[in-house]
Parts: structure tokens; C-alpha cells; sequence
């Protein structure tokens, strides 16, 4: 096994993150649109965090079994995420207090930055450094 997975890196790298982010769009929101606002881009920020450590901790744990599994995982997730994104905005919509519209304009930079974050941890590594997987050297 790699002496340091990626994703977990990844995690590490942007947890210390997720409470400044919860701040800002509370603040953000706050001023931009009142409470309504603040809470609903306060939970574009929890989901798009929680999003991120259920997929990192998916794909850790298939990294360890094979790279068809990781695959699967992977693009699986990715699938799962947005369905997550849209199951919740359409749910949270039914809420009165709700701002669709803080909730995206909060969600879309928050995973576009939490990407950059990924991307940064992930380059510079070879891919045959990045994973190992028992039994591929006894093949």
C-alpha cells in the first residue's frame, strides 16, 4: 500500500478549511440576503464537505481492493454527488425560509474550489505512486 493516500491527504488538506468556508457563507449570505440567505448557503457548504469526505473515504477504501473497483467508485461517486446536490436543492426548495439562489451561488465555488484543492494535492504524482494494490505484484 502507498505510504500516503492521496485521499487521505486530500482530506487533511481541506477539513481545516471547511469551518472558515461555513463562516464565510454565513456571513456572506448574511449580508448579501439576510438569514434566509446565510442558512441556505450554510448548508450548500455542509453538503458540498460531507460530499467530499463520503467520496474520498470511497475511494481510499477501493484503492485498497483494485483498479477496476476504484474505477467504479470513482465515476460511481461522481454520479451519487450530483444526484446528492440536486436531491437536496430540489427537497430544500419546499422549505419556505429556502434561497435556491444562495444555496448555488454557494454550492458551485465551493466545489469548484474544493476541485483546485484536490487537483493541487493530487499533481506531481505518478500515477503508479499514487495507489498500490495487493496481488497486482504477484501477477
Amino acid at each position: 500500500m502507498a505510504s500516503v493516500e492521496p485521499e487521505r491527504a486530500a482530506l487533511r488538506r481541506v477539513l481545516p478549511l471547511a469551518p472558515i468556508a461555513l463562516v464565510v457563507a454565513l456571513v456572506l449570505g448574511g449580508l448579501l440576503g439576510g438569514s434566509d440567505a446565510a442558512w441556505s448557503a450554510a448548508i450548500a457548504v455542509v453538503i458540498v464537505f460531507l460530499n467530499f469526505v463520503a467520496a474520498a473515504l470511497s475511494v481510499a477504501w477501493a484503492a485498497r481492493i483494485s483498479p477496476p473497483i476504484l474505477f467504479a467508485v470513482a465515476m460511481g461517486g461522481f454520479v451519487v454527488r450530483l444526484l446528492v446536490y440536486t436531491i437536496a436543492l430540489v427537497l430544500l426548495n419546499t422549505l419556505s425560509w429556502f434561497s435556491p439562489l444562495a444555496f448555488a451561488l454557494t454550492l458551485v465555488p465551493t466545489v469548484i474550489a474544493l476541485l483546485v484543492v484536490e487537483a493541487r494535492t493530487l499533481s506531481g504524482r505518478l500515477q503508479a505512486d499514487m495507489w498500490s494494490f495487493e496481488g497486482a505484484a504477484a501477477r
